[in-house]
């Protein structure tokens, strides 16, 4: 990893690359810590450290992880680069609903520019209704609880529209630092921003670790963790690779084909979106009991109880189970064997001991369902894990910010950040050989 960056940082081109992205997370960690117009930022650090260890804020652990601590501060990008992740996963999963995106996704750059389009206006779309949702939660003491009157120097309609919008345009900020580090700095500039959120909170949860549990804790912590990435990069590296042999075709006095290679299935195909989808159907019933304002029915303190708890057996168990499922739901819609096993027969391609067309279609879907299998047992044991081993030690704050999800998010882009230099430095180096 070192000597990616090493060989990144001898050639100019890459080192302007690099220092353009530090640029743009450094803007983005300045924007998380500024405060939004009207919130007074000492009041929401005191109610924060209040409500610190409780589960008041549980239902919103995973957004305030992604937003790098900016959503619980009520900052300028408090809304963070969720609304543009979750626009994203809509968009490509409707493209299997609407015949229309379908055409758009198979059209090439041309296709892909308008689906990119339309997924910055629902992005904008839900930023505005999260900024509205956490303004209106932040001035009724639902998000931070205990002190909402605080909060908000000016609690007229004017000053909370203000807010709103600052936070609306805040979203659309860090959409364009995502896609400016896309094109002109050095990997993918959504998972950089998530990855810089969650680095700028280590810091702080491991010193609060060290100061309520002791240093015995803070150290099996440690090594449970450096354990866990350790088996992240371990299984995030492992492919089933599937080989293909390609036929030998003769156009016009030059041969093509004839060469073997390979299809390679990762054994966790589909990521960290199964976390995000069972994480947000799961706090789903819990939000819409934030909104009631009796709370004493019996609907409300089940839903609180079990649902509503990070280390209660029930909220875990459906977190695992869900998990899971969207786990195969994402690989059925996102890997098509039938259209592998097109591609493969179009350019005369097989897989030895299969037929090609609908038998290596066949052969593709039963070999995607064993690999899914562990794929997605593993990505529920790396999340569920920390709860069962942390929640009880730590509270379920440390257990998310120090626990799997955040291990296999930062795994998971550095191996891609790394990856991606590796390539442009390698296609440097032939450049220069050539010429």
């Amino acid at each position: 990893m070192l000597g990616a960056f090493r060989s990144a940082a001898r050639t100019p081109d890459l080192r302007r690359k690099v220092l353009v992205t530090l640029g743009l997370l450094t803007l983005f960690r300045f924007g998380a810590t500024l405060p939004a117009p009207g919130v007074d930022f000492a009041a929401v650090r005191t109610c924060n450290e209040l409500n610190s260890g409780g589960d008041s804020a549980g239902i919103y652990q995973l957004i305030d992880l992604f937003s790098g601590g900016s959503m619980l501060q009520l900052s300028v990008f408090a809304v963070g680069i969720m609304p543009y992740i979750t626009a994203s996963i809509v968009t490509q999963l409707l493209t299997v609903v609407i015949p229309r995106f379908e055409e758009l996704r198979r059209e090439g750059l041309s296709g892909q520019a308008k689906l990119t389009q339309y997924t910055r206006y629902l992005a904008m779309a839900l930023a505005l209704l999260q900024s509205a949702t956490l303004v209106a939660l932040a001035a009724r003491g639902q998000l931070l609880r205990g002190c909402p009157e605080g909060i908000f120097a000016d609690r007229s309609l004017f000053g909370m529209i203000t807010a709103v919008l600052v936070m609306t345009g805040g979203a659309a900020l860090v959409m364009w630092f995502g896609e400016l580090i896309t094109e002109r700095g050095a990997g993918n500039g959504m998972s950089l921003l998530i990855l810089a959120g969650i680095v700028s909170q280590l810091v702080g949860q491991g010193r609060s670790l060290l100061e309520n549990q002791g240093s015995i804790v803070f150290a099996a912590v440690c090594c449970a963790m450096g354990a866990m990435v350790v088996g992240v990069i371990f299984i995030e590296q492992a492919q089933r690779r599937i080989p293909v042999q390609y036929a030998k075709r003769v156009v016009g006095r030059k041969q093509y084909g004839g060469t073997s290679t390979y299809l390679p299935f990762k054994v966790n195909q589909a990521g960290v979106i199964p976390v995000i989808f069972a994480s947000s159907l799961l706090s789903l019933p819990r939000m819409l009991t934030e909104f009631t304002q009796d709370r004493s029915g019996l609907f409300q303190q089940v839903i609180q109880r079990y649902v509503g708890n990070p280390n209660h057996p029930v909220h875990i168990a459906g977190y695992f189970a869900l998990i899971v499922f969207f786990s195969y739901f994402y690989v059925s819609i996102t890997v098509d064997p039938r259209e592998r096993a097109a591609e493969m027969k179009k350019f005369g391609g097989f897989i030895p001991g299969h037929r090609p067309g609908r038998p290596t279609a066949a052969y593709l879907g039963y070999v995607l369902n064993r690999i899914t299998l562990p794929g997605s047992l593993y990505l529920g044991a790396v999340v569920v894990l920390p709860s069962l081993l942390l929640g009880g030690a730590s509270g379920s704050t440390t257990a998310l910010a120090l626990g799997g999800t955040s291990a296999l998010i930062m795994v998971s882009v550095a191996l891609d950040t790394v990856k991606q230099l590796e390539s442009q430095v390698l296609n440097r180096n032939y450049e220069g050989f050539l010429n």
